[in-house]
């Protein structure tokens, strides 16, 4: 029985990109409410998180060492053992005298930690997994890969909030999250030693030279890839919109509305993204997958460009109303989740196909590092765009933003049967 659960992919895929997505969460968003709470302003907290980026950019870098050099087994456990023990770190920051400067520090830590597990879990997710069942299980992949940023932009901040309001002390409540954290992760550590499988494809890459000459010819074979100027440019431009509008949700919900935010308190924006939130982007990320895997990512491709993009506008609804009504705000938040969960397995599906390969564990590395870096320079710039514009004038910049990312959705050639079951 315990042979038959560790084959089945519904035994760790779940947990491993849940895995996957909650160091990320914890950089991204969890840093920006943090240090919100704690009375940085925006320009700082977007400028300076949007650095925390860099590792998930340039991880190709070193990528085919992960390729090359230990199974990807080994990569998985031993970064989530030292990401757990970094989530730790940063929970003994949080009264230091110089807390900024000291736990961005070890945040820089376990981004670095975090884009190489990303490696390891995406290669061996490929390797595991035949063609087939890759798209099958991709909705299901980003949903929990979404689903740990919910947890941590929804349960954690309700946490921290709710501690917060009972101690009085926000970075004391940002310590206990940050140890509810590192706790979780050494469960994770755990069970996945126990219960990943061991592929028979898992092992370290073929060497034909030197580790430099080999490391050389990955990247030049990702580069000669036909069509690589298109593959580039929807990489890079797919996320245009949403960097900006990640880095400034959740401070757009917190401020008050006399600053042109929602004056939402830091538990009802955790209530909110952790119950309908979750809920409908959990579906969305489902209906994608099982749709790709039915009809083929290029049927699929457009529907699903439109279901990431236009519930933006949303947020441009939201900061010109400026409702109070929070069952209006948590149903217009639960149709943007749904949107982006749909959409987004088109964006993971297209990644995979473009690393298909020899070297698909480093291309894909690289596919990645370039979506990153199409999140990390619009997100650094994010916060003092808004303090120009304002919330409102703000969200309809992020709308516009988007329409590079359609430009380049109808020019990206994909095989019409990829991804079909």
């Amino acid at each position: 029985m315990q042979s038959v659960q560790r084959a089945s992919p519904w035994w760790w895929i779940p947990t491993l990109y849940f895995g996957q997505g909650l160091p990320y969460v914890v950089v991204m968003t969890l840093s920006v409410v943090m240090y919100k709470n704690t009375g940085f302003s925006n320009t700082d907290i977007a400028l300076y998180t949007g650095w925390l980026y860099l590792p998930w950019v340039i991880k190709p870098l070193w990528s085919p060492v992960v390729e090359l050099l230990r199974t990807k087994r080994f990569w998985i456990v031993g970064m989530q053992l030292f990401i757990g023990a970094a989530l730790a770190l940063v929970a003994l920051t949080t009264h230091l005298p110089a807390f900024f400067q000291m736990s961005l520090a070890v945040l820089w830590l376990l981004a670095f930690s975090s884009a190489t597990h990303d490696i390891a879990a995406d290669g061996y997710y490929m390797l595991a997994l035949p063609q087939h069942q890759q798209a099958a299980f991709a909705g299901v992949r980003s949903t929990f890969y979404k689903a740990a940023m919910i947890v941590g932009q929804g349960s954690l901040v309700y946490l921290a909030g709710k501690l917060t309001e009972s101690s009085g002390d926000p970075r004391l409540a940002w310590s206990v999250v940050f140890c509810v954290l590192a706790a979780l992760f050494l469960l994770l550590f755990a069970y996945h030693l126990v219960m990943l499988p061991r592929p028979p494809a898992d092992q370290p890459g073929e060497r034909h030279g030197s580790l430099l000459a080999d490391f050389l010819a990955t990247f030049r074979s990702f580069f000669q890839k036909p069509d690589i100027g298109l593959i580039l440019g929807f990489l890079l431009t797919f996320r245009l919109g949403e960097a900006q509008l990640l880095k400034l949700a959740v401070p757009f919900m917190l401020d008050p509305a006399d600053q042109g935010g929602l004056g939402l308190s830091t538990a009802q924006v955790g209530l909110i993204y952790g119950s309908l939130g979750m809920l409908f982007l959990v579906l969305g990320g489902l209906l994608g997958g099982l749709l790709i895997s039915r009809f083929g990512l290029k049927r699929c491709l457009w529907p699903m460009v439109f279901a990431v993009h236009l519930p933006d506008l949303i947020f441009v609804y939201l900061a010109s109303a400026l409702p109070e009504n929070i069952y209006l705000v948590a149903a217009c938040l639960a149709v943007e989740q749904f949107g982006y969960g749909f959409g987004f397995t088109a964006y993971v599906l297209y990644m995979i196909m473009v690393a298909d390969g020899p070297h698909k564990t480093a291309h894909y590395a690289i596919c990645t590092g370039f979506m990153a870096l199409g999140m990390m320079l619009p997100g650094m710039v994010s916060g003092w765009i808004q303090q120009q514009l304002g919330y409102q004038h703000f969200f309809i910049w992020v709308c516009l933003a988007t329409l590079p990312a359609f430009a380049m959705a109808a020019r990206v050639r994909i095989a019409a049967e990829f991804g079909k079951k």
